[in-house]
């Protein structure tokens, strides 16, 4: 016999949150009970970045306290696998915003961070520097993102350089993990000081992932090595989105990569600001957007002067799939300027052009500014009278068919 609704509303209402998770976690899903568990650990509890699921909220932020202050040679790893059998079916994201290093650094910790990244004495120890994410990551069947900094928040006055060291053997571990998690699709490893050779043990794990679209290497190490390096990934996989601003890289760098745009790449989105790949790199990106499926790039503050914005004028009367366009901080020049309006009059597709101190004169910014207003009315009609629209494009074609 079951409970008629209204009953059912009152039993789930009075169900404790004391009842331990290993009775609970698989056999309560009323959002209510969940909601009543959230409110009693966190004070502000906002769950539309849980897929608006109290549940899920829940198991994620538990794992993710976890996490952060697991400590290393202290925390017994138990208490973290203990939890996987409860929350693997509701984590889709993990955001670890800090990871504390062992108290005791062990005596085998590495002196020597020019050594090979790749040899077998990186990885053996006592312990790993910081939590191991190889443990957990493949255990958790529905992760689609992870977001990890090493660091340590509001350290005070117990700073030191070494707690927010992304070592050789945190790299490897991490490598592994993500290799292992044939779900994730978000990657994001920002502000963890990954240089090249880091990153090339990255890039090996994670040639050939089949879902990874999203990566995040944001304010860390890279240079032209590195960037050569993640150029192979984006002919290996399925890449959408790559940010790699606020980091070393020069034109040989951005070459290599506009190289695999150019020929194999399904990239939607780069973001290489803040680096300074200067006007022969911006040159070669220009060049490599013709015919690539990229819909935003950002360019800003990378010392790019006149001749990019003649590529640019030249790309954007050829480029029907770019949306978004960051050039701000460069210096194009009023004659760079006149080439960018020159080259906007020809395309219908941009919606966002930003050229914010870059010196092109008011008037080249204003008759810009005009073209994508233009374009922006154009596509919200489009969107709000559709049947307008098809019937428009109708009219071209049998106006084009009568021609023949």
């Amino acid at each position: 016999m079951q409970l008629q609704e209204k009953d059912r509303r009152k039993v789930l209402a009075k169900i404790s949150t004391n009842i331990p998770l290993q009775v609970t976690a698989n056999l309560v899903s009323d959002e209510g009970y969940w909601k009543r568990c959230c409110l009693e650990c966190w004070e502000v509890c906002d769950i539309s970045s849980y897929g608006d699921s109290w549940k899920r909220m829940f198991f994620e932020r538990l794992l993710k306290n976890i996490i952060e202050f697991f400590v290393p040679d202290t925390t017994d790893v138990k208490v973290v696998l203990d939890l996987v059998p409860l929350c693997r079916n509701y984590v889709k994201t993990l955001d670890i915003a800090q990871l504390l290093p062992p108290v005791k650094q062990s005596p085998e910790a590495m002196e020597d961070d020019s050594s090979d990244a790749g040899s077998d004495s990186d990885v053996i120890g006592p312990s790993i520097d910081h939590f191991d994410f190889s443990i957990l990551l493949n255990k958790l069947i529905n992760l689609e993102e992870l977001h990890v900094t090493y660091g340590v928040k509001d350290c005070g006055m117990n700073f030191e350089w070494n707690i927010f060291q992304f070592t050789y053997r945190d790299c490897f571990s991490l490598a592994k993990a993500i290799s292992s998690c044939k779900t994730l699709k978000v990657l994001k490893l920002p502000r963890n000081r990954i240089d090249d050779e880091k990153l090339r043990v990255l890039v090996k794990y994670m040639l050939n992932h089949p879902s990874l679209i999203e990566l995040d290497l944001s304010h860390n190490l890279i240079e032209d090595n590195g960037a050569k390096v993640l150029a192979k990934l984006l002919h290996k996989t399925k890449l959408e989105k790559v940010n790699l601003c606020n980091n070393h890289i020069s034109a040989y760098g951005a070459k290599a990569i506009s190289y695999k745009v150019r020929r194999f790449s399904s990239l939607k989105s780069i973001n290489f600001r803040l680096n300074q790949i200067g006007d022969e790199g911006g040159e070669a990106l220009g060049r490599a957007l013709v015919k690539s499926s990229v819909e935003d790039i950002n360019l800003s503050c990378n010392e790019l002067t006149e001749p990019v914005a003649v590529v640019f004028s030249e790309l954007l009367t050829k480029n029907h799939t770019l949306k978004t366009i960051d050039l701000s901080c460069n210096n194009f020049g009023l004659e760079g300027g006149r080439q960018l309006q020159e080259g906007m009059s020809m395309n219908k597709t941009v919606m966002e052009l930003d050229l914010r101190l870059t010196d092109i004169g008011q008037e080249n910014e204003y008759a810009i500014n005009q073209i994508l207003h233009s374009n922006r009315e154009r596509v919200k009609n489009a969107v709000c009278h559709p049947f307008k629209a098809i019937k428009a494009s109708e009219v071209v074609s049998d106006h084009y068919l009568a021609e023949d």
